[in-house]
C-alpha cells in the first residue's frame, strides 16, 4: 500500500474513531503553572515585592488562557478517559486556586498593607496544597489508586490554613495594649487606637481571603478523591 494510501486510512480511521485527547496530560499542566505561580505568590507574601505580585498576576492570565484551550479540547472531544463532569471540575478548581492568589495580591496592594507572617505561612500551606495536587493528578494514568494520598494532604492543607487562620485573628484583635493606653489617656492613643482598628480590619480581610482560597484548595482536593474512586 502506498504512503498516500496509508494516509488516507489514517484520516479514515481517525475520522470514525477520533483519538483521545491526553486529558492527564491537560489537567497536570495546569497544575504546573498552578505551583509555579504558588511559588511566586510565596515571595510575595514573604518580602511584599511588588515584582512578584505582578508576576502573579501575569500568569493568572495565562492560566485563564490554559483552562480556556482545556476547555476547548473537553468540548470538542469524541471521548474522554474519566467522566467529563469530572474532568470539567478538575478544570475550574485548578484554575481557582490561581485565581485567589492573584486577588490576594490585589487586596495586600489596594489596602497598601505589608504581608505578615501569618500571611506568609498560609501561602506556604496553600503551596503546599497546590503541590500535592500536581503529585496526585500526574499519577492518575498510570496509578490511579496512589493519587488519593496526595488528595487528602491537599485537602489538609486547607484545615491547616483555618488553624493559622485562626490564630493570626486571635494575635490581631488582641488589643490590650491600645485599650489600656486610652484609659490612661496616654499622648496620641486615641490617633493610634483608630489606626490600630483600621489595620485589624485590612488584615482580616486579607486573612479571610487567604481562607476562602484554602476553601477552594479542599475543594480541589475533592475532586480529585472523586476521580481516584472513579477510575482507580
Amino acid at each position: 500500500m502506498s504512503e498516500q494510501s496509508n494516509s488516507v486510512v489514517t484520516r479514515l480511521v481517525d475520522r470514525v474513531f477520533p483519538r483521545m485527547p491526553d486529558f492527564y496530560g491537560l489537567i497536570s499542566s495546569q497544575c504546573d503553572l498552578v505551583c509555579e505561580a504558588m511559588d511566586v505568590f510565596v515571595t510575595f507574601m514573604e518580602t511584599g515585592d511588588r515584582a512578584a505580585g505582578e508576576r502573579v498576576r501575569a500568569m493568572e492570565k495565562e492560566g485563564d488562557d490554559l483552562k480556556a484551550r482545556n476547555m476547548g479540547v473537553l468540548s470538542r472531544a469524541f471521548a474522554t478517559p474519566m467522566d467529563r463532569e469530572d474532568i470539567y471540575r478538575a478544570i475550574v478548581t485548578i484554575d481557582e486556586i490561581l485565581n485567589y492568589a492573584k486577588t490576594t495580591v490585589r487586596e495586600v496592594e489596594a489596602l497598601e498593607i505589608k504581608p505578615d507572617n501569618h500571611m506568609a505561612d498560609m501561602a506556604r500551606l496553600l503551596r503546599d496544597g497546590s503541590n500535592a495536587l500536581r503529585e496526585g493528578y500526574a499519577k492518575l494514568a498510570s496509578q490511579p489508586a496512589s493519587a488519593d494520598t496526595n488528595a487528602a494532604a491537599a485537602r489538609k492543607a486547607e484545615r491547616n490554613t483555618e488553624k493559622v487562620y485562626r490564630a493570626a485573628l486571635a494575635e490581631l484583635f488582641h488589643a490590650d495594649e491600645h485599650i489600656t493606653a486610652l484609659g490612661d489617656k496616654a499622648d496620641k492613643a486615641e490617633a493610634d487606637a483608630m489606626r490600630y482598628v483600621i489595620e485589624i480590619f485590612k488584615r482580616r480581610e486579607v486573612y479571610r481571603h487567604l481562607s476562602n482560597a484554602a476553601d477552594r484548595m479542599e475543594h480541589a482536593g475533592g475532586v480529585l478523591h472523586d476521580i481516584v474512586v472513579q477510575i482507580a
